[in-house]
């Protein structure tokens, strides 16, 4: 049996290692003795970079290269090649990627550890993005749970899934702002708010990585794409984005700046050109940023290829170019593409690159494989698998409950309760591959529960199913008139609509973001029944229905829930459980609105609601200025479809005595909110508060808000709970004309609300 086995060094780096190890101990006897404290190695870390020392201080230059080297296979191809197994024997790999098969991670890791010159552990990686087997919501989808804690135990659970198979890496959580939904990847992304975004990139990285790295339960998190994708310019993916440098910093580096500080592990860069430099080559972004200023000491690895895709960009003439830049920049470990491997050895020769980099790349992914506890413990048992747990499918329930957001309701459509009869039609309703959404790679239908099993398990309810459509881009109208007559044997009908899961992720952008195929045919027929309507939305990004909104009585984004939404969504439909989902992204009316979100600037012309008039009630010939000059859409006005942070509630709430803890403080003093919530209604429902702030006036324009807590609370009917939101002045702070962060005196606005255009509870207070 492999397992437990410890890495084989050879000889005389064990001496050499143990040389460096009793020099140091002799240099702490030294200053103890003047400072009488009895000799001790400082720290585990101090130890750490002693071994890394003496495994460097015998490395030869290929050797070195070979750490950058992360090799594998496509997800679709299963074999290992014979050749990646000769290079690893040479140590000329050290991570690979997409390697599934648990007698193929035993099989390679036996000879890095055994056979290499080294013995220098792999590790290997997989996009575990939002669950192993047991599939939870997209991550768009848990962002509106507006609960961190439940993110990181769905984070955990993936971890321990993914390790009890070997992998000990994934390439999560994805940190990308995204204000665009035509943009295919913002299902993976926590939103447009740099605040929430921030707050769920702490909670992956502590679920994924666990209290200890070193526990073999525990997988390392990257933290990605830096920075800038989810700004592509017209939401197509790998696209330009070009941000400037006030934006940058005051959104789109906060969530990777939480992950720093929340000690995650690597960082993966991103295809895209930041303002002309791919993220790649980027030396402000890897080196200023990363390392200088925030001092990360982990890896970062480049996206697939994109050390070689800057060739394509224009900014490398060939692939000995992008080596450079890529080493220059300090991407440590290259994905799949072998420009290192291929150049750097003889760009080290001719100075255009130093040895002095490489070993600094080198040491940045040692120091993660000691911190995984790799070269004590290389192996997993592959007997020990820990899939589809109980508690687990508990876990990912709750998160597609929480996640779901309400919409709309109608005369209180919802909840049906357990005595109408339910006419289930749409493409979504029992389509197991497509409810678990983008990026599963090792997802399993065969375990997803769907909203037609799971309601028609429930023998307490009388449901009728007719698909009306067999997938989502389906133009075949055939299986209406069937639908058309469930429904009407019917007394209310639901409707799964939404995308399948391929048409959201990578290199799944949309121009046009509303329902696909013959969707929305269907329901404008099935109205016609007279029967109220339910629309389950399904999908990968907010999607606009201008069409049939005023035909459904109720709606619900579910996003894409995973493997346990079917569950979920029959006891939010029944009443077994209240919605408490909130939008983390602004929800558009139409496709010309994009990019569209709620921290926006105010502009000079602000819209001024009493002046605005709507495209058809422009009088003929009307004189050009009568409608006022304001920032708004003619067709579309100025207001979304739904707001950043709404969502509605079987339930009522009410706020009351909002105070604050003084109307004026120093840049040295915190401020604390109280809010009283009260739950008014029958049900037991959660309620997210949410705190926003405004900065009056700067030295750089501000946004009209900025959320700066949030917290979310269960309450029975009736109950009360006094809620504190405390912060300190720093917070406050933006990155200014100056390049610096500041926090400048002058007035500040805040809201206690319930989504981001709730403006019932204004506060004020001065910054001193």
């Amino acid at each position: 049996m492999l397992t437990g086995n410890r890495p084989h060094l050879p000889t005389a780096s064990l001496i050499l290692m143990g040389i460096l190890l009793i020099m140091y101990a002799c240099n702490s006897t030294s200053v103890s003795k003047v400072s009488q404290v009895s000799p001790k190695i400082e720290s585990s870390q101090d130890i750490i970079e002693l071994k890394i020392d003496s495994i460097l201080a015998l490395m030869t230059l290929q050797e070195k290269i070979g750490q950058t080297a992360q090799r594998g296979k496509s997800s679709r191809v299963k074999d290992i090649p014979p050749e990646l197994k000769e290079a690893l024997k040479k140590g000329e790999i050290g991570s690979f990627l997409n390697v599934t098969s648990k007698e193929d991670v035993t099989e390679l890791q036996r000879i890095a550890v055994e056979e290499s010159p080294r013995g220098i552990p792999l590790i290997f990686a997989r996009d575990v993005i939002h669950g192993y087997k047991t599939i939870f919501p997209i991550p768009l989808g848990q962002a509106a749970t507006f609960n961190p804690s439940l993110t990181e135990k769905g984070a955990r659970i993936a971890a321990i899934e993914a390790s009890s198979n070997g992998i000990r890496w994934t390439f999560a959580p994805m940190l990308d702002i995204s204000r665009d939904p035509r943009w295919g990847r913002i299902s993976e992304s926590g939103g447009e708010d740099p605040y929430l975004t921030s707050r769920m990139a702490e909670a992956y990285v502590k679920g994924f990585q666990g209290d200890d790295l070193t526990d073999p339960t525990s997988i390392a998190a990257c933290a990605k794409h830096f920075v800038g994708y989810g700004a592509a310019e017209g939401g197509r993916d790998y696209n330009t984005a070009n941000i400037n440098d006030f934006s940058l910093h005051n959104n789109y580096l906060k969530p990777f700046k939480a992950s720093v500080d929340a000690g995650v592990a690597t960082f993966m860069s991103g295809f895209n050109e930041v303002n002309g430099v791919p993220a790649s080559g980027n030396q402000y972004l890897m080196r200023s940023i990363l390392r200088e200023e925030w001092g990360f000491d982990g890896f970062v690895v480049s996206d697939w290829e994109s050390i070689i895709e800057m060739i394509p960009h224009g900014f490398a003439a060939d692939e000995k170019h992008a080596a450079a830049l890529g080493a220059n920049a300090m991407v440590d470990m290259e994905m799949t593409s072998t420009s290192y491997q291929q150049y750097l050895a003889e760009l080290i020769a001719e100075g255009k690159v130093s040895e002095e980099i490489l070993d600094e790349m080198v040491r940045n992914i040692l120091r993660i494989k000691y911190r995984l506890g790799l070269f004590d413990n290389p192996y997993f048992d592959p007997s020990d698998e820990k899939l589809y747990a109980p508690e687990h499918l508990d876990a990912a329930k709750q998160s597609a409950l929480e996640s779901m957001v309400l919409l709309k309701n109608n005369r209180n459509t919802l909840p049906l309760g357990r005595t109408k009869k339910i006419a289930l039609i749409g493409p979504l309703a029992d389509k197991g591959h497509e409810q678990l959404g983008t990026w599963t790679f090792d997802g399993e239908k065969n375990k997803t529960i769907t909203p037609k099993m799971a309601l028609q398990k429930d023998r307490s309810l009388d449901v009728t199913f007719s698909e009306g459509l067999s997938f989502s881009r389906d133009l075949n109208k055939d299986k209406f008139e069937a639908a058309i007559q469930t429904a009407e044997s019917a007394d209310v009908i639901v409707f799964c609509a939404g995308e399948e899961a391929i048409l959201s992720g990578e290199a799944h952008s949309r121009a046009d973001i509303s329902l696909p195929g013959a969707q929305e045919e269907l329901i404008l027929e099935l109205a016609k029944t007279g029967k109220p309507i339910i629309l389950v939305v399904m999908a990968g990004r907010p999607i606009t229905f201008e069409r049939i909104i005023d035909k459904v009585d109720a709606v619900i984004m579910a996003w894409h829930p995973g493997t346990m939404g079917g569950p979920a969504l029959k006891d939010i439909l029944i009443g077994d459980a209240s919605p408490s989902g909130k939008l983390p992204v602004t929800w558009p009316k139409m496709n010309g609105q994009m990019p569209i979100y709620y921290n926006h600037k105010m502009t000079g012309r602000p819209v001024k609601p009493d002046e605005f008039v709507e495209m058809y009630e422009i009088p003929i010939e009307a004189w050009q200025s009568s409608l006022g000059n304001t920032t708004h859409y003619l067709d579309a006005g100025y207001l979304p479809a739904f707001p950043f942070g709404f969502g509605m509630s079987y339930s009522s709430f009410d706020y009351s005595n909002i105070t604050l803890s003084s109307t004026k403080i120093t840049k040295d003093e915190a401020l604390t909110v109280t809010v009283t919530v009260k739950n008014t209604g029958n049900y037991q429902a959660q309620e997210t508060v949410q705190l926003y702030f405004r900065d009056m006036v700067g030295s750089l324009t501000r946004p009209v808000k900025e959320l700066l807590r949030f917290e979310k609370v269960l309450l029975k009917p009736g109950e009360s709970k006094n809620l504190s939101f405390t912060f300190t002045a720093q917070e406050l702070a933006f990155y200014g004309p100056s390049k610096k962060w500041i926090v400048e005196p002058g007035t500040f606005k805040l809201w206690v609300a319930k989504h981001a255009m709730d403006t019932t509870n204004e506060l004020e207070f001065t910054l001193e």
